[in-house]
């Protein structure tokens, strides 16, 4: 108010009901006057503020506020939104209502929007990293996380994590559901699962039993090193507050660190496993830094947990876990009430443990790092735990600083930044909708049509083109075993292997061109834990078989032949170092390899069976700028793929010795090894003479594929596998096959 209306006087204070006579000076003043009130104050008959009173003559102290028409300026109003609530507001006779407010239930009459995008695009608060912490190569072992138990008609069931194999590897935290009976081997495709039935779901205590008498409670989790896990988000955090904090000191900045632990007891049971690891880590690494030598690990560290109880049928906040010792007074006092005095350096509490992300509302403008230790799904979204430190910092003065290089938030979480991310921006999508995330460039490509022209599909040139490549064949391999060990070995003992461990990789968040949050990687995955030789090794053999099995195409190799491969093995104790790592690195050698082989020693055979022209559809759908003019195909416009697709017609297009073409629709496909082929164009051509004439040669009936002039060496494997099938397929059936770039290439 200083500043917008130069300094015209102004007065704010508390409504206190035993004090009505401030509602007279609210009510009178010739100045600014600001109260306070909650809207419980004033919201039914029996509250005083409605009561006659001697002092106004016998009239009711809200006639005054009613009188002046005062401007409402609502925090939170969505939790405004009942018929008594709005009635009460309206009860004021206010000029106007100003309602401030992230998620709002009813926008009424919107004036000014901030999204997050545009707050962190004007560095109206911190930017934000995150230091993704995760355990490396933890595949190997069965591990299973219970995230729910549900019931539906008396039937229940359960939502489970598991690392299940798929189709690309084996992909870590995939959520199934299961019931009493199911077996997770096979759910999951994977042997190191056996003995992982589903023995009981308990949905009263909310655990579920396995065959091998495993209990797994709601959160909680099997197979993973948790602790391991723990302790390394726990003294990156603190070496991460440290520095900063040496960094920082001498602008008068506190730093602060918020811990949300993932249940109460790990921090205030009997076996407070966060509380030990962190007294732990801050003694091994206070000794340091400047300043931090001296102070015990209980000194800097404080913690409020907000529990529900219930008075009178109503939930009602406890200030604190327990509510019993002086100690939990005091640190709900420091961290919900006295902010002033935790940002001040007298004070030595640093770092802050809560739960649920402080859900009352707290933030702290001088939290600088975040750790999020959870050992399942959390419950709390993203956006509240960043919220917690996105406020530009203060110094000891109060003051804000402006400082993008000061204003950072360091999120240490327990899976990788690009996960965090990418689950950041979907809320953000979920709760702003797609004008919040920014709206998407307008498409303004339009859909057209390519019509069969039946005239052309009647040609003699065109029918004896089509009778030449519409036959089908069927393929047979033959494998030398000795030649694929010997193709195999010397790129299997050549793969690193590097040892199961936790890792740490930081980015930075940025927002992109369209409007998204991105993660920049701004350091290299450094090793915080080994975890080598911490597990049973598994079946070696069988789990290269497994990892074969899932690919596209499967692949099968007997268990003789992958039994020697590890016998040829330089160095055994490598592969026993990380097996899964080893596995799923030799699976993709062999694999590799194996294409090559199959596809130089196949043979085609033609059958039956060929495709009908009647297969060919009357009309194709596509956007317009993939449509090219035709006369000489059989369509009236064709579609392409590529610029080189474009000027390949546009040269068909040209030459008078192409009668007619066509681009091979997707369905007709020719069976290889290596997945289904489709070649892309088939053509009849005349000869010509050196004038240009029509000769008495016969026409030319060819396939032939479009790819990029270095496409011999640009190529991906498995592309040029297929073409190679395709080659020795048409050749099967008598039909000029080639790869070429332009039509300069043709006969």
């Amino acid at each position: 108010f200083e500043m917008l209306f130069g300094h015209l006087p102004y007065r704010f204070s508390l409504y206190d009901s035993d004090n009505l006579s401030q509602i007279r000076q609210f009510a009178l003043s010739d100045g600014i006057e600001v109260l306070v009130m909650t809207i419980d104050s004033f919201k039914t008959a029996a509250n005083l503020i409605h009561q006659p009173t001697d002092w106004l003559a016998g009239d009711a102290p809200i006639h005054l506020i009613q009188a002046c028409r005062p401007v409402l300026i609502l925090d939170e109003p969505q939790n405004m939104e009942s018929e008594l609530s709005i009635k009460a507001l309206a009860a004021l006779h206010p000029l106007m209502a100003l309602r401030y407010s992230a998620t709002h239930r009813n926008p009424y009459n919107l004036v000014y929007r901030l999204t997050p995008f545009e707050a962190y695009r004007q560095a109206l608060v911190k930017r934000i990293e995150v230091a993704g912490v995760v355990e490396e190569s933890g595949e190997a072992q069965p591990y299973v996380r219970l995230d729910r138990v549900d019931v539906k008609k008396m039937k229940t069931s359960a939502r489970v994590t598991i690392h299940k194999l798929m189709k690309s590897g084996v992909v870590r935290d995939s959520t199934i559901t299961v019931r009493p009976g199911d077996s997770l081997a096979e759910k999951s495709g994977r042997s190191q699962y056996e003995g992982h039935e589903i023995d009981e779901i308990n949905p009263g205590s909310e655990f579920i039993r396995l065959a091998n008498g495993v209990e797994i409670a709601v959160g909680e989790s099997v197979g993973s090193e948790r602790e391991a896990l723990f302790d390394a988000q726990i003294r990156y955090t603190i070496e991460e507050h440290l520095r900063r904090q040496a960094r920082l000191r001498d602008r008068g900045i506190k730093v602060l660190t918020l811990f949300f632990v993932d249940r109460v007891d790990n921090y205030t049971g009997e076996e407070p496993l966060i509380k030990d690891l962190f007294d732990a880590a801050f003694t091994d690494l206070r000794s340091k830094y400047e300043g931090w030598a001296e102070l015990p690990a209980s000194d800097v560290r404080a913690a409020y947990f907000a529990q529900k109880r219930r008075r009178s049928g109503l939930p009602e906040l406890l200030d604190s876990h327990s509510g019993s010792t002086q100690e939990d007074a005091d640190a709900f006092r420091l961290i919900m009430r006295d902010k002033e005095r935790l940002l001040s350096f007298e004070e030595p509490v640093a770092f802050i443990f809560s739960h649920s992300a402080l859900r009352e509302g707290w933030d702290n403008p001088n939290v600088f790092q975040i750790c999020t230790l959870s050992q399942s799904v959390s419950q709390v979204k993203k956006r509240q735990e960043v919220g917690r430190g996105v406020r530009l910092c203060r110094d000891q003065e109060g003051l804000v600083v402006h400082d993008d290089r000061v204003n950072v938030l360091t999120v240490v979480a327990n899976e990788s930044y690009q996960t965090f991310v990418e689950a950041l921006q979907l809320e953000v999508e979920e709760d702003f909708g797609a004008d919040g995330v920014g709206p998407k460039p307008p498409d303004a490509r339009k859909r057209g049509l390519s019509t069969l022209v039946k005239e052309r599909t009647l040609l003699p040139e065109f029918e004896e083109l089509w009778n030449r490549i519409k036959k089908k064949t069927r393929y047979s391999v033959r494998i030398d075993t000795e030649a694929l060990l010997v193709d195999v070995m010397p790129r299997i003992n050549a793969l690193e292997t590097a040892e199961p461990r936790i890792s740490v990789t930081k980015a930075a968040f940025v927002v992109g061109e369209s409007d998204l949050f991105e993660a920049m990687q701004v350091s290299g995955a450094k090793t915080a834990a080994s975890l080598a030789g911490r597990h049973p090794l598994p079946n070696l053999v069988a789990m290269m078989g497994e990892l074969l099995e899932n690919t596209t195409p499967p692949v099968r190799l007997t268990r003789d032949t992958l039994l020697e491969v590890y016998r040829r093995l330089d160095d055994k104790a490598k592969a026993m170092l990380n097996p899964h790592e080893f596995a799923a690195g030799a699976a993709r050698v062999l694999k590799d390899v194996l294409a090559d082989h199959l596809v130089n020693g196949i043979e085609y055979t033609p059958i039956g069976d060929c495709y009908e022209m009647t297969q060919l559809e009357t009309e194709l759908e596509a956007w317009e700028q993939y449509l090219v003019e035709s006369p000489s195909s059989i369509y009236d416009r064709v579609v392409v793929d590529s610029d080189v697709e474009r000027k390949f017609v546009k040269g068909l297009e040209d030459r008078e010795d192409v009668l007619v073409y066509f681009k091979l629709p997707r369905w007709f496909k020719v069976t290889t090894p290596v997945g289904a082929y489709n070649p892309d164009w088939a053509l009849v051509m005349q000869e010509r003479d050196e004038h240009g004439e029509p000769t008495d040669e016969p026409h030319l009936f060819l396939v032939r594929e479009t790819k990029g002039a270095n496409w011999k060496t640009s190529l991906r494997p498995s592309e040029r596998r297929k073409v190679s099938a395709g080659a020795q397929h048409f050749d099967a059936i008598g039909v000029d096959y080639g790869v070429l770039s332009s039509t300069s290439e043709l006969p």
